[in-house]
């Protein structure tokens, strides 16, 4: 792991604010071969950023804790200002809800300094009314991430924000307990994003959550939260 301090010197936070043009329209037959893709949504947060979270039981979202943080003042969001756009795909989600509480992972400490990202940085949502499961599956979680594994990213970015986009092939380049380093390409609006173990005939299993994206030495690389069983306590904590 003797790189990993060099990528998170260069890492840079991924929220970014709401885009006042749609994007260029772009083909999602990747994105809907993808099972379970849509648990996956916006986070529209003041109606002027956004992130992205996924959701992981019918009234709870994870996402990336610095999310809850405003990016020019450093205050944090009032949670109930937010809205998750399940599966948003153009103008329709497959569900929308408003947050109506906000559990930040204790260790978080939100400072400027890109290393107090680093294996810390989740957050549970409490969306004010369910999803049925019917509707949106929450996606299985799990602990394997490690190094080599071959992952993907489902995010909504600023040039992506009202279409996800799916990166397949990328890996786990570096871990140190909870900290991983991915080749996996992402951009501001990633923050939150899922980082998933996809394996033929299977559904896709979440791993890690994007905290940023940075550089070790000259490779782009992205900066994640591996799931560990604090997310357990989070989850009970956000109720």
């Amino acid at each position: 792991m003797k790189h990993l301090s060099a990528a998170a010197l260069a890492a840079a936070a991924l929220t970014v604010g709401m885009p006042d043009d749609a994007e260029a329209a772009d083909p999602q037959r990747s994105v809907r071969s993808l099972p379970g893709w849509e648990a996956v949504g916006r986070l529209n947060i003041l109606g002027r950023n956004m992130c992205t979270g996924s959701l992981i039981a019918p009234n709870l979202v994870l996402t990336a804790a610095h999310c809850l943080f405003d990016p020019r003042s450093g205050r944090a969001v009032d949670p109930t200002k937010i809205v998750f756009e399940a599966g948003l795909m153009g103008k329709r989600s497959k569900a929308s809800r408003s947050v109506d509480k906000a559990v930040v992972h204790p260790r978080y400490k939100h400072r400027k300094a890109g290393d107090t990202l680093m294996g810390s940085d989740i957050a549970v949502l409490r969306l004010e009314n369910p999803i049925s499961s019917t509707k949106i599956r929450p996606l299985v979680m799990s602990w394997e991430a490690g190094l080599g594994d071959a992952v993907g990213v489902l995010s909504y970015n600023h040039t992506h924000a009202t279409r996800p986009r799916l990166e397949r092939s990328c890996q786990v380049l570096a871990k140190k307990s909870t900290t991983l380093v991915m080749s996996c390409r992402v951009d501001f609006g990633a923050s939150g994003a899922p980082v998933l173990m996809v394996s033929p005939g299977h559904d896709p299993k979440l791993v890690s959550v994007i905290s940023a994206k940075g550089a070790m030495g000259s490779k782009a690389v992205s900066i994640g939260t591996a799931l560990d069983s604090s997310l357990w306590r989070l989850m009970l904590q956000a109720g």
